[in-house]
């Protein structure tokens, strides 16, 4: 194992176990969705502390959305577990059910007491239910008295478009039309004590948060919760964004929009459409982009830790 850099990978999937005709027929329903994975993909904590040893990550937050509440429950189970064996390489973004409120709030409760989370996850879209929808505000409240992270993630098994997967490029905008319905329902401006960390570097927000922050308030767009113009652009100025495949193209546009600070890394591990190879690339994207100066590219990978004050006393024990 090479000498621990010090760095977070926030964007860590994982697979709780499962059988081997269940990960066939989870195949083919990827291939018949134009996502042409080679094979049955399989997942294990040993092979990802594998990776995490090869690129030097001290942590990696896991985080897995099933579409059925006692698959998600019992999923937030299982990553709980490989916290408790693995405390200091691995970190808990608890999931939770984002289409039903009251689920949501109990799964919140027990993710916060007996599973003793480090934050949370959710998709964009869950069962056709987009975070922006006013029957969670109750969420979105109880999040906010926690000071909680999110970690915000887009449904990378949807239907194709145009023939090709959703994962290639139909993530990024199910992302930026998720974030702008957000902050046009008033969830920036309601609830600001939750920290929201988007995947994959925003998708396609950044690139237009100028156009966004130039008409967004503009009268003939309509605007119930009269979001004004400085407030698109400091609220979208208070998300994280994670590095997750976009490296470079994609930093020049979110530094645009945030700081550097809430540059923050991840590697998008744990799924098919992800290899050691392409994670690599991205990483040394990353350490390279001359956008920053060294201090700051070296920072993004420690950016996160303001956000996970027990993950960060796992880390020093």
């Amino acid at each position: 194992m090479p000498p621990s850099n010090g760095w977070i990978d926030i964007h860590g999937h994982f697979t709780p176990p499962i059988s081997d005709s269940e990960r066939e027929t989870r195949w083919h329903a990827m291939r018949d969705a134009a996502f042409l994975v080679p094979e049955p993909f399989q997942w294990s904590p040993e092979s990802t502390i594998e990776y995490l040893d090869h690129a030097g990550i001290a942590m990696q937050f896991l985080s897995n959305i099933p579409k059925s509440l006692d698959a998600l429950k019992s999923s937030n189970d299982y990553a709980t577990s490989l916290v408790k064996k693995y405390p200091s390489r691995f970190g808990l973004l608890a999931a939770l059910p984002t289409d039903d409120p009251e689920a949501c709030l109990k799964e919140i409760e027990r993710a916060g007491s007996a599973l003793e989370a480090d934050g949370f996850a959710v998709t964009a879209r869950y069962n056709e239910v987009y975070l922006g929808d006013e029957r969670l505000d109750p969420v979105w409240a109880e999040l906010n008295t926690r000071n909680a992270a999110v970690f915000i993630h887009p449904d990378a098994y949807a239907p194709p478009s145009m023939g090709r997967p959703s994962p290639l490029i139909e993530v990024a905008f199910e992302t930026t039309r998720t974030v702008v319905d957000m902050l046009y329902a008033g969830i920036f401006r309601k609830f600001p004590n939750v920290n929201f960390i988007v995947a994959h570097c925003g998708g396609a927000l950044p690139v237009l948060s100028g156009r966004l922050e130039l008409l967004g308030a503009e009268p003939w767009v309509p605007n119930p919760n009269k979001i004004t113009k400085e407030e698109i652009r400091t609220q979208l100025g208070k998300l994280f964004l994670d590095t997750a495949a976009t490296a470079p193209t994609g930093l020049a546009p979110a530094l645009h929009m945030v700081a550097p600070d809430h540059i923050v890394y991840g590697a998008d591990c744990g799924v098919p459409c992800s290899t050691t190879d392409t994670m690599e690339e991205n990483r040394m994207k990353v350490l390279g982009y001359e956008g920053l100066e060294k201090r700051e590219r070296e920072a993004i990978g420690r950016n996160v830790l303001q956000l996970f004050p027990k993950a960060v006393a796992r880390l020093e024990k």
